[in-house]
């Protein structure tokens, strides 16, 4: 019997295993795999199907960019904007901090902060006319090096959505909307 690896994740597929075979995913195992496991491309799993053995297989990129360029195109239509948020091909953590424009605040929700109020953490760091990145964490919150090397940037506010674990998608709106509240173009108009 062959010596089994339990570090390297297993998935069944329910499709022909055989070399060079390309397997589509369900979108619970994507999740699990990009969200959970924070696997991307290039990235090595098992996978079997119950008849062709077991195959060791890498995570090809995801077509997600794309998906997201799409809702914020309906979202600028549905909502009278006349410019187009930027969508960005998914990226480590590091690699994303050390491109970003350290004079642009960054927003950091994490759901192990302990700021009781949000609006009064982000008004105390305004963004200065320089802008606003708005970082949500993956399902499972951020690990303790992460939010090390996100504490050490300048520029930034550590938020506690509130006393719920958010989706990411869920968070990602939520502070949105607190970033909007308190540091938007809602600022400043007549009541």
């Amino acid at each position: 019997m062959p010596e089994l690896d339990f570090r390297v994740p297993r998935l069944f597929v329910d499709a022909p295993l055989h070399e060079g075979q390309t397997v589509a995913l369900e979108r619970g195992q994507s999740n699990y795999l990009g969200n959970v496991l924070r696997l991307g491309a290039g990235d090595t799993i098992l996978v079997f199907n119950g008849q062709d053995g077991e195959w060791r297989a890498a995570i090809a990129g995801r077509k997600r960019p794309d998906m997201l360029r799409a809702n914020v195109i309906e979202a600028a239509e549905q909502c009278g904007i006349l410019s187009l948020a930027a969508v960005a091909d998914p990226m480590p953590l590091e690699r994303f901090l050390d491109a970003r424009n350290q004079k642009r605040l960054l927003v950091f929700c994490d759901e192990a902060a302990d700021v009781a109020d949000p609006f009064h953490a982000l008004r105390e760091r305004p963004a200065g006319g320089k802008g606003v990145d708005v970082l949500v964490g993956p399902e499972g919150g951020f690990a303790e090096d992460e939010r090390t090397l996100l504490l050490r940037q300048p520029q930034i506010v550590k938020l506690a959505l509130g006393p719920r674990v958010l989706r990411a998608d869920t968070a990602a709106v939520a502070a949105l909307a607190l970033v909007q509240a308190t540091l938007g173009d809602w600022i400043g108009r007549a009541k």
